[in-house]
């Protein structure tokens, strides 16, 4: 891409973030502004978050084009929880009930009434380091009936990263361990890239994404679970339709994915993962699809110079449907949003962003391996964005990542 074309995009960019700041976006309470950012690509990160890059960055550009730049539609937020430290991801229990989980460990539950209480469980082998700790939750696709949550967390003794299911009692006083699905996702000594996301297919699998743990071979290591999305069973059997029957992986050649979504009506299932120092991604992802992260270069040393996706040293790597170009932007959330009240951007996916502190909005096209316009919402508004949430009534929960009274926001579309 050109620097002409650069600039134009940036424009549009930045015109269409003005129109969603000051007439789009109605929030029920002051802004709250982060701290100003640090000059070039590495964006300094609060303390055990994200780390800044090593330099290297290849200079090549992106691959997917920059869409149209349209106004975003009008929301209202509300802020339903807060006092809270990390929460990594919420979930919404069918009787109301919010769920979240703080990533230095401990269970927290908003009751419908609006009380907000700790959930007792125990977590006394929490590996709780850097990026890793209590992290992505999600429920079983019965739990009207069993009770079953889950959850992807550090393990101390042997270090490792697992989904444990666990039951709540129907007063949601007590979470009780009941089963490890999966173990031995890999974790570095400080925590870094240690994913780590679930969803719950409504055909009762898990797809679970996973981190490469900042180590150079893993992400195409098929003996490793890190650098990959998992598709198991409850029990933590690999699930029917992956490519290798015996295995739980389904996709290879990532780096570090904290984002998954399902779309309505296609099946389709797209990941998000977080770039080095450029070319966040979106992946639409197809089962054994190897989306082409090699840090490998240089025997030992993780190079995070090296292209996010590089067909050149992983032939046959898939595409981004869209990444963030230079810099990264941080994008650890991805959703669906759907209903009327969304108007034109209804059935578009959402990205969050931690570094430049917004939620982006991608219309795709048809086949879904493309974006076609593109819009913005909260920028600098509530900090660091991080899970995204979509609620039966179309809205959607946010939660913040600033690690100084962190939030679990209602965003409401007028």
């Amino acid at each position: 891409m050109s620097s002409r074309l650069r600039r134009t995009a940036a424009s549009l960019l930045a015109a269409a973030t003005f129109v969603c700041a000051a007439a789009s976006c109605t929030n029920t309470e002051p802004p709250r502004t982060p701290g100003a950012e640090p000059p070039g690509n590495t964006v300094a990160q609060p303390p055990g978050d994200t780390v800044a890059e090593p330099p290297g960055d290849t200079g090549q550009e992106s691959s997917v084009p920059v869409p149209a730049v349209s106004a975003p539609p009008s929301v209202t937020v509300e802020t339903l929880v807060d006092g809270l430290d990390h929460p990594w991801d919420v979930v919404r229990a069918p009787d109301g009930t919010l769920l979240t989980g703080e990533r230095g460990g401990r269970f927290v539950v908003r009751r419908p009434d609006g009380q907000v209480t700790s959930l007792e469980a125990d977590l006394s082998d929490l590996y709780a380091v850097g990026e890793t700790g209590l992290m992505g939750l999600a429920l079983s696709d019965d739990f009207a009936t069993d009770r079953t949550f889950y959850s992807c967390q550090g393990h101390r003794d042997p270090d490792d990263v697992r989904v444990l299911a666990w039951t709540v009692d129907p007063d949601w006083t007590t979470a009780t361990r009941v089963r490890t699905v999966v173990s031995g996702m890999p974790v570095a000594a400080g925590g870094r890239h240690a994913g780590c996301r679930i969803l719950a297919h409504p055909d009762g699998s898990l797809y679970v994404g996973t981190g490469d743990s900042a180590r150079p071979t893993v992400p195409q290591d098929r003996a490793s679970l890190g650098g990959k999305v998992l598709h198991l069973n409850p029990d933590g059997t690999p699930a029917v339709g992956n490519p290798d029957p015996g295995s739980p992986i389904y996709t290879l050649g990532h780096r570090n994915v904290q984002g998954l979504a399902l779309q309505s009506g296609t099946g389709r299932i797209y990941a998000v993962e977080q770039g080095t120092r450029r070319d966040d991604e979106v992946n639409l992802l197809e089962p054994g699809g190897n989306y082409g992260y090699r840090p490998d270069r240089e025997p030992g040393r993780y190079d995070e110079s090296v292209p996010m996706t590089d067909p050149d040293r992983v032939p046959g790597a898939i595409g981004a449907v869209w990444s963030s170009g230079s810099p990264t932007i941080a994008t650890p959330g991805l959703a669906f949003v759907t209903g009327d009240a969304w108007g034109p951007w209804s059935g578009a996916l959402v990205v969050s962003s931690q570094q430049a502190a917004r939620l982006i909005l991608l219309k795709l096209s048809e086949d879904g391996r493309s974006v076609v316009d593109s819009a913005t919402l909260l920028e600098d508004t509530y900090g660091r964005l991080r899970s995204l949430t979509p609620l039966p009534d179309g809205s959607l929960l946010v939660t913040t990542d600033n690690g100084d009274d962190d939030r679990i926001l209602r965003v409401i579309p007028n």
